[in-house]
């Protein structure tokens, strides 16, 4: 059983996508990927690709497709947070059970100064939504 093919191909690279058309309706039976535009997703933009007009079609599955990518993004901006949270745990363990001298030497400067700014901002943030209840 062959697997069907989609329609659109999206070559993600960071604030987007370069939007191809998968066409495999044709004499040599290959994959031939078409480039028909180029997406960003933090402005929204949808460029056609040189001189093609986008079908409403195509504008549909593109604005689809830019819809699902910024909510996967979003889940892994708040699933690396929750990782991080983690690895803080992992590393407290470290360096309270594990860690050598020299080890805490060569990461203790880093750590504290990385510490300190994201607790500063944490604790800014916290106070201001504290503030805007009021």
């Amino acid at each position: 059983m062959v697997a069907e093919l989609p329609e659109y191909y999206y070559r993600v690279r960071d604030n987007g996508a370069f939007v191809f058309r998968v066409d495999t309706e044709n004499r040599q039976r290959r994959i031939d990927m078409d480039q028909i535009a180029v997406v960003n997703i933090r402005n929204g933009e949808i460029k056609p690709h040189g001189q093609r007009e986008l079908s409403e079609t195509d504008l549909a599955e593109i604005k689809r497709w830019m819809e699902e990518r910024a909510q996967l993004l979003a889940y892994r901006d708040i699933d690396d947070i929750h990782r991080a949270v983690d690895y803080l745990n992992t590393t407290t363990h470290w360096a309270q059970s594990k860690a050598t001298a020299e080890q805490l030497e060569a990461v203790t400067d880093a750590l504290l100064l990385a510490m300190h700014d994201l607790r500063t901002v944490l604790v800014r943030k916290k106070a201001e939504r504290l503030t805007e209840k009021d």
